[in-house]
């Protein structure tokens, strides 16, 4: 623990849309962080982007309220959008000579003092890596009351620590500022932390996949809000379904470009507003399946099928109940792609 102290220099940004409501507490957090009481050589970004309600107020009074004041900044940016606040906070506000860049979302919070500390030590021990996330432990996961069966149903569709360690976490991670400043997100991606694991695995598309360049510590956590209600739980998912047929659109128009050219059609793209509607206006719809692929609507089922004990009948219903849900998503995401709201999809 605090072998980072002095060692290293860190720039965190925190990512807010509308956080008014919970800002404070999660910036109170961030104060009592091992990491930034130890000295470090660090600096704190407030991105503020696109927001209409009081997010910039409250941000600000609990920074002069806590002993982060002349280490931090908060940033109210006119446009909002993850991948445009990505794009200026890697390459624009973060100092140029920053070792490691660590992200974070505004409604997460953290119950263990020592996690960013435990995650920039994770990064400093691992030279090979260029990116480690925080493992996301959803808030009703820890409630002490008892659980709706909807709330039961939500808890049990989180991502395990095995899948984290070979992702990103777009809530919380960390990256060499190296290597995030190779890459260049297009302006209204809808779903950045798929985007970024595959550019971070394959150095943009110019070399094969390498998976060694992603891991995360066990001990690393955080706590989100999850969804409560089941209309909440499908729109989330909708949004991820999206993400995941855009990402897959634009790596399919990235392969086809010349290997030299692609990492200059991304810096293209991150500047250009309506470069990537443009892109999936022409390479979608594709038959047979229109604008989202088949698979997301049957990856779920075809995974519980392939599991011993699935035609058992508390499964059978699950198995049942689970493609029931993925249907209705699957169709709702055809629907807003093809009225073209995949694009900047918040």
């Amino acid at each position: 623990m605090g072998q980072t102290s002095g060692a290293l220099k860190i720039d965190i940004g925190i990512f807010a849309h509308n956080e008014g409501a919970g800002i404070a507490a999660m910036l109170a957090d961030l104060a009592g962080q091992s990491l930034l009481q130890a000295g470090a050589d660090l600096r704190l970004f407030v991105l503020a982007n696109g927001c209409s309600d009081d997010t910039v107020a409250q941000a600000r009074a609990a920074l002069a309220a806590s002993a982060l004041t002349d280490r931090a900044e908060v940033l109210e940016l006119p446009e909002p959008g993850k991948s445009r606040t990505w794009n200026r906070f890697t390459h624009e506000f973060s100092r140029a000579e920053a070792d490691l860049l660590i992200y974070c979302d505004a409604d997460i919070r953290f119950a263990d003092a020592s996690t960013l500390q435990q995650l920039a030590d994770f990064m400093q021990a691992n030279p090979q890596l260029a990116a480690s996330s925080s493992f996301p432990v959803k808030d009703l996961a820890l409630a002490e009351r008892r659980l709706s069966l909807v709330e039961k149903l939500i808890v049990s569709g989180g991502s395990s620590r095995e899948e984290v360690r070979s992702h990103i976490c777009g809530q919380c991670y960390a990256a060499r500022a190296a290597e995030v400043r190779a890459v260049h997100m297009p302006a209204g991606l809808p779903v950045e932390d798929g985007f970024l694991r595959a550019m971070l695995l394959t150095r943009n598309f110019t070399a094969p996949e390498d998976l060694s360049r992603i891991d995360a510590s066990p001990a690393v956590w955080h706590i989100y809000e999850s969804e409560r209600t089941l209309a909440a739980l499908i729109r989330h998912q909708t949004r991820i379904v999206i993400g995941g047929a855009v990402n897959l659109a634009l790596f399919d128009h990235l392969r086809r470009l010349p290997r030299n050219q692609r990492s200059a059609a991304l810096q293209q793209a991150a500047a250009q507003e309506g470069w990537l509607q443009n892109m999936l206006a022409a390479a979608l719809p594709r038959a047979p399946w229109g604008w989202v692929p088949v698979h997301f609507l049957v990856k779920r089922s075809a995974a519980m099928l392939r599991a011993p004990g699935t035609l058992r009948p508390g499964r059978l219903a699950k198995l049942i109940a689970g493609q029931g849900f993925d249907l209705v998503v699957w169709l709702l995401a055809q629907w807003r792609m093809a009225r073209g709201s995949g694009a900047g999809f918040w």
